[in-house]
């Protein structure tokens, strides 16, 4: 399960990404905390700080999975380590000092979305250069359980941070204090036991190249279409655990928090189990989101509160092995000169079904209730991951008859 851990370059930046991720969350939670203390309680001032913070990914995700192939990815990684940390550390002087505004945070979390378009597809492909391809897919695996393991110690530890220290600044400043583990890992990182991909040269179309790349492979453009359907209502899954909690079951903020941690106990158990396996497969991505849109209507019909607590924690199993999977396939299926730019794709259309799939759960759930949104939201999975076998069939048919058999 942790045999990655073995390989001392990734046992360092697994480290520090555990304290780098906590660090993430906490300044998460008190990003939010302090756009509500600034705008009395204003949701929409709420909203737009986070959709300022993700846009970017949604606009530029792709070009920077072409700076990631172009370029050595330690030395991005450590230089935007770096800039994030300096965000972190201005707006918690600011808010310290007391000249903290709405605008400040609206830009620093603008300015957070640019630096991960260059960022996340850099990390996501300097993994297998860190423990080759062997690993690869036990890494991914460890990655997620730390994420999700930060996601659910972060923002708890946030709101008593918050209380003790007597506001947000402070928090930011641990955050910016945080980077230190995750830079200090990069730098000492052992050069000779990297094995580096040749950065490629600048040229013209190599946004066109890379899309062209992934239309060309069935092994990579199925799980692609398949993460982009099922992120349009994994993304929003949250949502829908607070409308069933406070609509359906009447639960107060602590059974709420209860219901968010079952999920999250299930994405970290489903994190672990995936790391036990020595390499995923095509089987072992459909059935994760076949599991998912099954384990959602189940979710939506529950008739008590345990039962639908229940059902949560083999939700968030397969959603994580949806991810890890999906990841894990493309990056062994991609050449090294395309990672980059492959994983530009890959992060754009994970983080791009939100803005549309969240809109129409919200929808669902006001026209229909609660139990029907998240009912649907289920089938919905189950026809999408049908939709993008049978579309895969179609576009790798289609580029065949355009494309010579030799491109």
């Amino acid at each position: 399960m942790f045999r990655s851990l073995r390989i001392r370059n990734y046992r360092m930046f697994a480290a520090g990404g555990a304290v780098s991720n906590i660090g993430t969350w906490l300044q998460r939670t008190a990003q939010d905390w302090l756009v509500l203390d600034l705008t009395d309680n204003n949701a929409t001032a709420l909203g737009i700080a986070t959709a300022l913070q993700f846009l970017p990914m949604l606009l530029f995700g792709m070009f920077g999975g072409v700076l990631a192939d172009r370029y050595p990815k330690r030395p991005i990684l450590i230089t935007a380590q770096i800039m994030m940390a300096v965000l972190a550390l201005g707006i918690g002087v600011l808010t310290i000092t007391g000249n903290a505004a709405v605008w400040h945070v609206f830009t620093m979390a603008f300015l957070l979305g640019m630096i991960s378009c260059v960022e996340v597809p850099t990390r996501q492909a300097f993994v297998v250069e860190m423990v080759g391809r062997r690993d690869l897919s036990n890494a991914i695996a460890l990655n997620s359980s730390i994420f999700n393991l930060a996601r659910v110690l972060g923002p708890a530890l946030a709101g008593v941070l918050i209380h003790l220290l007597g506001g947000t600044g402070p928090i930011f400043l641990i955050n910016a204090l945080s980077f230190a583990a995750v830079i200090s890992s990069l730098v000492f990182m052992r050069r000779s036991e990297l094995t580096l991909a040749e950065p490629v040269p600048r040229a013209k179309g190599q946004l066109r190249e890379g899309l062209k790349y992934v239309l060309r492979h069935e092994e990579l453009l199925m799980p692609i279409l398949l993460l982009a359907f099922v992120s349009m209502f994994s993304q929003s899954f949250s949502m829908s655990i607070a409308l069933m909690a406070r609509e359906v079951f009447q639960a107060g903020a602590s059974s709420f928090g209860l219901a968010s941690s079952m999920f999250a106990v299930g994405a970290l158990a489903g994190a672990l189990l995936a790391a036990r396996r020595a390499r995923m497969s095509r089987k072992v991505l459909l059935a994760g989101a076949i599991g998912f849109g099954l384990f959602q209507i189940a979710s939506g019909f529950a008739p008590f509160y345990p039962i639908y607590l229940g059902m949560l924690v083999p939700a968030g199993i397969a959603l994580i092995t949806i991810n890890t999977a999906a990841n894990s396939i493309v990056q062994l299926a991609t050449s090294p000169e395309m990672r980059g730019r492959v994983m530009g794709i890959y992060m754009l259309v994970f983080t791009g079904g939100a803005p549309l799939g969240a809109p129409l759960v919200g929808w669902l759930s006001e026209v229909g209730g609660p139990r029907m949104g998240v009912v649907l939201s289920g089938a919905l999975v189950l026809v999408g991951t049908a939709l993008a076998i049978l579309a895969t069939k179609l576009i790798v048919a289609r580029v065949a008859r355009r494309v010579p058999a030799t491109a």
